[in-house]
Order: C-alpha cells, then structure tokens, then sequence
C-alpha cells in the first residue's frame, strides 16, 4: 500500500513546519507528502519545499479547503492504485508517532475511513484551556465507544483510494448528494465538508472508526469571537447534511443527536430563566430539582476530565465551565435559528 499524506494550507507558514515534522517522525511514515498551497500569500509553499514537500498550487480556487483538496485529488488518484491511501491532514495539526501504523492497521480491516482522536495545544488563555478540556471528553467519548465515532473530523483521516473513487462516482450517478456537479470527493456546496465526507462513506456501505492510538494535537481558537465563528460554522453545517440527505438508515442517528441537543439548548434557557425569575422575585430560592441537576452536572464535569490529571478534576468541580456550556449553548440556538430562518450562510 502505498500513502500519500496531503495537507491542505492557506496561508500556514507559521504552522507548516510542525505538521511536517509529525509526519516526518511516524513509525510507519507517509510514502509521499503534498502540501496543496491554496491562495497563499505567505511562505508556506517554500517552507513545504524546503522541508522535502512536494507543493501542489490551486488555480482559480473559491471553495476553500473543500475546493482545494479537489484540485488536487482530481490529478492525484489517476496515479494511485485501489489499494493506497490518502491522508488529509489539516496545516495547524501535528500527528502522534503511531497514527499512520494504526490507520494502515484498520484500513487492512476494511474501514471506510480512520480518523483521528485530537488534544489542543498550548495558547488561548482560558477559551483556550475550556477547549483542552472539552477536547480530552470527545476522546474519552471515543475510547469508551471503542473507536466508533459520528464523524471523520477534518484534523486528520485516511481513506482508501477505491472508496475515495466510489464517491466520485456515486456523486456523478446520482446515488449521492452531487455537490457542485463535477463528481468531485468533497462537496464545495456545504459549511462542514468533512461531515458530509463521513455521511458519503458510511451511505456506500462502509464503517468509520476514530482508533484510540491515531492521537493528535490541533490548534485551539485563541479568542471567543473565533471559537464563536468556528462552532456556528460547525452547528449550522451539521444540521444542513442532515437535511441534505434527509431521514436514512445512517442519518436517523445524527438527526437524534440534534433533537437531544435542541431540547439541551431549551433545558438550558429554562434553568437559566428560572434563576432569573427567583431572583427577580423574592430571592434566589432555586428548587430541589435544579440543584438535583446542578449536582449530577458538577460530577460529569469531574469524571469525564480524568484524562487531564486530578488537578483538572479539582478545579472542573467548581463549574466554571458552565461558561463555555452556556457559550455553545447560544451557538447551537443562533445556528437551528439560523437554518429555520434560511439565514445568508458564512464560512
């Protein structure tokens, strides 16, 4: 088998050293690297050059990641077997040693897609360290369901060539969602590329899995405004795909996670108004039942922050990331509004 690793990069160059290195240091290292330079005004392509990269230059690209990445694959898989593989990994990403030897292993077990299992880095100040721990619960989530995961995140993920190939022509035939028409993998038409990729694999027949050894570290968003932005982007993006492909034997689940977190966005507005009105009124006399939810929140907070070490667990029990729960809490409401309104969509 051979795997070419392919990394998506506009304007990366502060960045672009350190995913290179992660793949440079792999047990089972990438045959090829390719560096697609998207629009970039900086010097990430020279860097990638610099770095033993091969650079691939967008022509004319509108289409953000989606349209970049299928540039290149339009020009890439012609040269691949049915039995390589491509791994498309983000510029502001650094994989873990043993990714590419885990991925090898369960795409050998006929996978549709393996994805990866991410940890934030440094930065950000306190939205940065709410995301750290939001991130180290999604991999607890993923390690307890043993790999099994909604979504192939756009961090990082490896495909079989032959897969990649049944969506272009499931999309040219009809029997997916068509995109911008061209039959090209990623459809350009949407916010949350990525998770349409993973509704595509798994309608054709295949499973998806987010192994606990394909470990990595992304980038945090630095600022709220910016974590604001992505999360919407996100929200609003999966609720669309699930509209895309409507109610199937795959999606029913994706579209029960969105009740569940609709009626969350509901019980959160009614916590929050109930405290407003008691305070409002005669005082703050909160009833039994609420404190009955404040405490089994307080424990979830602790329990499933272990993978940051007892410290972590000391502070979560504060509830001081009820911030960041009422911050995503107003994002997924602006995002179902957004969507029931047909709002102008934003990258």
């Amino acid at each position: 088998m051979e795997l070419v690793a392919v990394i998506p990069a506009h304007d990366e160059q502060d960045r672009i050293g350190t995913a290179l290195a992660g793949l440079r240091q792999q047990t089972v290292p990438p045959d090829r690297i390719v560096v697609v330079a998207d629009n970039c005004a900086d010097g990430t392509a020279d860097l990638a050059r610099a770095a033993g990269a091969e650079v691939f230059a967008t022509e004319g690209n509108r289409h953000k990641k989606a349209g970049a990445l299928n540039q290149l694959l339009a020009t890439l898989l012609p040269t691949l077997a049915d039995t390589d593989a491509v791994l498309v990994t983000d510029a502001d990403c650094a994989l873990d040693p043993a990714f590419l030897a885990v991925a090898r292993d369960h795409l050998a077990r006929g996978y549709g897609g393996v994805g990866g299992v991410f940890r934030g880095d440094g930065g950000g100040g306190f939205v940065g360290h709410l995301q750290r721990n939001e991130y180290a619960r999604y991999a607890r989530d993923v390690a307890r369901l043993k790999g099994r995961c909604l979504v192939l995140t756009g961090t990082a993920a490896v495909f079989p060539v032959h897969v990649l190939r049944e969506i272009s022509r499931a999309r040219r035939s009809g029997a997916l969602p068509a995109g911008d028409g061209t039959g090209g993998i990623y459809d350009t038409t949407v916010l949350t590329e990525d998770n349409e990729l993973t509704f595509a694999i798994r309608h054709l027949g295949y499973e998806v899995i987010s192994p606990a050894g394909c470990t990595l570290v992304t980038e945090v968003m630095p600022t709220w405004r910016d974590l604001w932005r992505q999360r919407l982007r996100w929200k609003r993006g999966a609720v669309e795909n699930c509209f895309q492909y409507g109610m199937t034997r795959i999606t029913w689940r994706y579209w029960g996670r969105q009740l569940l977190t609709f009626l969350g966005v509901l019980v959160t507005f009614v916590y929050l108004g109930t405290i407003v009105w008691a305070l409002a009124s005669d005082g703050l006399h909160v009833q039994p039942f609420w404190i009955a939810v404040t405490g089994i929140f307080v424990v979830e907070r602790v329990v499933t922050v272990r993978l940051r070490g007892w410290r972590q667990m000391l502070v979560a029990a504060s509830m001081y990331e009820l911030v960041l729960d009422f911050f995503l809490q107003a994002c997924h409401g602006k995002a179902y509004a957004d969507v029931l309104l047909r709002r102008r969509r934003a990258w």
